[in-house]
């Protein structure tokens, strides 16, 4: 395979070598981990169970999906009304922080387990019907803007955890927004810049790495915690406890984040073919095909994160805006992460050090970061060539831009209160979408005719 000269990245396929693996990995699970570990804390759930679940669950995912498919498997926020639900986590009986007892973990375990089981009778639907016929369903109109509120809805937690904003007191902390300002504008120059070497495949990595030096500088990091629990420390590990309420909570919600799987899809095949055009290379990348692999991918990782402990999942789109702004798509990096947080998962000091970046840090390169996942949607819309000018596809544009973006930002937690339910509102706006999408376009999806 050639390389153009000015033109750095790695394709599914291609490996790194063993030192540059381990700086990529890194890369990937410092973009990972908060979010990961948030869900953990809101539902009650182990952190390490959940961190390692998540490593051990994206291996499965790689394996199942024979490592087609980039991407890297982390604890999905749709799901933690239902889950909470269940175990009484930050919004129920239990303070965020405190773990839920071990049955009520193992009764949301049965209904994780149940929901991947959905995504995986999906992905066999998707597979015996064709994905010409889903698209029918799940079209650019409805990808592509799904992409842009998945993006844009963490806009909100961006900013507030980047000036260190205080709800209840109205108040912001400074030093929060300097690191911030430092660490997004040092990762912008980094990923427009700093194009050759290694260095060039690193400018997540090394943003926050500066954000973080100049954290510690101003004493915004506090170390005493890190040798609280010894150095070597076992996940908690629960099995599943059989519970029909759990099923009813938790399965549905399968069904509401297959939109966000296919999005995901069609971005990495938009972006992983574009840059083996640029690198010379003339193979063909057929991700946008293997929605129903990514499926059954996606439900076979929500079943072994979930008989082990940990909460449901989805493919994460931080991890997709990473490898988009690196050029770097490779497999056995997203491999490398896995296995990289699994072992974090067992050394308290290790993890305790990841989780010790600063939210000022962290959400400084996230304001890039989630930016790049909703441009992502754009692409997808500009890719497949939709009509903007058609008053179909601008209404149904329209209907999940507002629902899932004004649902996350007017109620707390992205949660639309409709009579006694929560409803979470990027789903939400995809089951609003798909059904706007057959009702305008019932003769062409059903008939086969305009």
């Amino acid at each position: 395979m050639k390389k153009s000269e000015t033109i750095m990245g790695y394709l599914p396929d291609e490996k790194p070598s063993l030192g540059k693996m381990i700086l990529f990995a890194i890369q990937q699970i410092l973009v990972m981990f908060p979010a990961t570990v948030m869900v953990a804390l809101l539902t009650g759930f182990h952190v390490s169970t959940t961190i390692f679940a998540s490593g051990f669950a994206t291996l499965c995912f790689l394996f199942i999906t024979k490592g087609k498919i980039p991407l890297y498997y982390g604890s999905s926020f749709s799901y933690i009304t239902a889950i909470v639900g269940i175990t009484g986590g930050a919004s129920g009986a239990i303070a965020m922080g405190n773990v839920a007892p071990d049955h009520l973990i193992s009764q949301a375990q049965f209904g994780i387990i149940a929901s991947g089981l959905v995504s995986i009778l999906a992905g066999f639907v998707v597979n015996k019907f064709g994905q010409e016929k889903i698209e029918k369903f799940l079209p650019a109109t409805v990808t592509g803007s799904i992409a842009i509120i998945i993006g844009l809805s963490l806009a909100g937690s961006a900013m507030t955890g980047a000036i260190g904003y205080n709800e209840v007191a109205n108040t912001m902390d400074m030093n929060s927004v300097i690191v911030a300002f430092v660490t997004l504008t040092a990762t912008v120059i980094f990923s427009v810049y700093v194009k050759k070497g290694i260095l060039g495949q690193l400018p997540i990595l090394l943003g926050i790495g500066v954000g973080y030096i100049l954290a510690l500088s101003l004493g915004m990091i506090d170390f005493s915690g890190v040798m609280a629990n010894g150095v070597f420390s076992l996940p908690h590990f629960t099995l599943p406890e059989p519970n029909m309420a759990a099923i009813w909570a938790i399965m549905p919600i399968a069904i509401a984040t297959i939109p966000e799987s296919t999005a995901h899809v069609f971005q990495l095949d938009i972006y992983v073919n574009n840059l083996a055009k640029k690198m010379g290379s003339k193979k063909k990348y057929d991700i946008e095909n293997k929605l129903g692999s990514n499926l059954i991918g996606d439900g076979v990782a929500d079943i072994v994160s979930a008989a082990i402990g940990g909460p449901a999942g989805t493919n994460y789109g931080e991890n997709i805006s990473t490898m988009a702004i690196t050029n770097n798509f490779s497999v056995y990096v997203l491999g490398a992460a896995a296995v990289l947080a699994m072992i974090i998962s067992f050394f308290s000091p290790l993890a305790a050090i990841v989780t010790s970046v600063p939210a000022s840090v962290i959400n400084g390169a996230g304001i890039y970061l989630f930016g790049v996942i909703g441009a992502q949607g754009i692409a997808i819309i500009i890719n497949k060539e939709v009509d903007l000018f058609d008053p179909k596809n601008l209404a149904i544009i329209a209907i999940i831009l507002v629902v899932g973006l004004g649902g996350n930002f007017a109620f707390p937690g992205g949660m639309i209160p409709i009579g006694t339910m929560q409803l979470p509102a990027i789903a939400t706006a995809s089951i609003l979408g798909i059904l706007f999408n057959i009702l305008l376009n019932f003769r062409e999806i059903f008939l086969g005719r305009k």
